[in-house]
């Protein structure tokens, strides 16, 4: 295990190459996203052992809607077969699900599993579990940046007065601390719409290594490069 002289407060992973994990096994697409949720598990468990306060994972965007129907029916049933296999261990861990996205735009019983996970953990004290889900940075500024608007419409703040602590608590990432660390696995160099108001001081990494065989030593390894970073948000450290 790589030595770890300093956690973050938040990591946000983009789990990049469930797809390409699989065409290089000959398998279906379905069966990478499935050995990914394998990943995801292990990964959960371990950021929750380690005492890292806040884990944001993305898991299904806005423009993910265009794959082929068959993959998205494959992640839409992998999403509830989760939800139901793993709450009991979640809850039992203390770890509190918050669903970042639009969840009006899920079909019904995704929808219903997501809104019960939440309600079930909202009292957990653990790990703060953020699965980002029918989600998009861009639309979820635009929606921060809407319901200021009506507020300062209604009368309700004056468009002058409003700051970034506002700004913020519009966000579904409200309350939570910005991303410490970013990890996408499978090398690719790209935020793609994720998260990217939170990340605007996050130290980023990107292992080239596809998200199903991304292992707890490459985890370990990633958070102690962290510890390692001089970080000066925009400043010096003399």
């Amino acid at each position: 295990m790589s030595e770890i002289s300093k956690l973050p407060r938040h990591v946000a992973i983009i789990m990049d190459g469930n797809g390409r994990w699989a065409k290089a096994h000959k398998l279906q697409v379905a069966q990478g996203h499935r050995r990914g949720t394998e990943t995801l598990r292990s990964i959960i468990r371990e950021s929750s052992d380690l005492g890292i306060e806040a884990l944001s994972l993305y898991a299904f965007s806005t423009e993910n809607w265009k794959r082929s129907p068959a993959e998205v029916g494959a992640l839409m049933s992998l999403l509830l077969e989760y939800f139901t296999s793993e709450i009991d261990e979640l809850d039992e861990k203390n770890v509190r699900i918050r669903i970042l996205g639009d969840k009006d735009g899920l079909p019904g019983p995704q929808k219903q599993a997501l809104i019960a996970a939440e309600n079930r953990t909202r009292e957990n004290t653990g790990l703060k579990l953020n699965i980002a889900i029918n989600y998009g940075a861009r639309d979820e500024i635009l929606r921060a940046v809407k319901e200021l608007a009506g507020r300062a419409a209604r009368g309700e703040i004056a468009p002058e007065a409003i700051t970034a602590a506002d700004f913020e608590a519009a966000l579904y990432t409200h309350g939570l601390p910005d991303v410490d660390l970013l990890i996408r696995t499978s090398g690719e160099m790209r935020l793609s719409n994720f998260l990217l108001y939170q990340c605007a001081y996050a130290e980023m990494t990107f292992p080239t290594v596809l998200w199903p065989d991304f292992s707890l030593e490459d985890y370990h390894s990633a958070l102690a490069a962290f510890g390692k970073r001089d970080r000066r948000f925009g400043g010096r450290n003399e």
